[in-house]
């Protein structure tokens, strides 16, 4: 395991991301755009990546196993329906598409640049040793899980 696998917390990375979109915007006005459905398709992006995020928790709880990002060894099994029929991550689906909206809400194209940041940093140090103690401690279901259901989407 690195150094910074499952350290940080996802909601914690996410904010991270939300003020770098917020810097970059601030540093690179030229970049900025408008448009009279910007607002819209904002609240749109991040009503859709809050029910992913409330969908997929709610996963969790009905299954009785943690949500903890940080703790996948205290899984009690494996949410492979709802959601996660479509989404081993939806969370972090969730999550990037909240980060999208924010930078939709700030109008500049240079700010998506901090999104492929957080898909980075959440793939390899959550999602990857996530997955590796999941195949470790469930074995071949989870491996099934993982050949038939995408990463991200």
């Amino acid at each position: 395991m690195a150094a910074l696998d499952l350290k940080i917390p996802p909601p914690v990375v996410g904010l991270a991301v939300a003020g770098l979109v917020y810097g970059i915007a601030r540093l690179v006005p030229e970049a900025g755009f408008d448009h009279p459905l910007r607002p819209w398709v904002a609240l749109v992006i991040a009503v859709t990546g809050l029910a992913i995020d409330l969908s997929a928790l709610n996963a969790f709880f009905r299954h009785r196993t943690t949500a903890n990002p940080l703790s996948p060894q205290r899984s009690s099994s494996v949410v492979t329906s709802g959601i996660y029929r479509f989404s081993r991550n939806p969370m972090y689906l969730g999550m990037l598409l909240l980060l999208t909206a924010w930078a939709v809400w700030r109008g500049n194209g240079a700010a998506f640049l901090a999104l492929p940041l957080f898909v980075l940093y959440i793939t390899v140090f959550q999602i990857k040793p996530e997955e590796q103690i999941l195949r470790a401690k469930f074995g071949a279901p989870y491996e099934a899980y993982l050949r038939r259901v995408r990463r991200w989407i």
